[in-house]
């Protein structure tokens, strides 16, 4: 039986170019925090990088799809918990 070979949606790999400057700073400071033990704040990480919520909300979303396997959000103890290995 044949097997049929379908592209992934995103690429398997995340290069440096598909990420816009904000979303690749904000996986590098994801990667260096701990957004597991200390809960994740929106309003936190778009004071630090001096953008409005809803423009982390969209890098989120962007690299939850871009970066999806260094990145992983997850709701645990009433809290965004957010991880990445970049």
């Amino acid at each position: 039986m044949g097997s049929l070979d379908f592209p992934p949606p995103y690429p398997m790999n995340v290069a440096v170019g598909d990420l816009t400057d904000f979303e690749a700073r904000l996986l590098k400071w994801i990667s260096a925090s701990d957004f597991v033990e200390v809960a994740w704040s929106t309003k936190r990480a778009a004071e630090a990088f001096n953008v409005k919520e809803k423009e982390v909300y969209e890098a989120l979303a962007a690299l939850s799809s871009k970066a999806k396997d260094h990145i992983q959000i997850f709701y645990d103890g009433g809290a965004i918990r957010i991880v990445a290995d970049y």
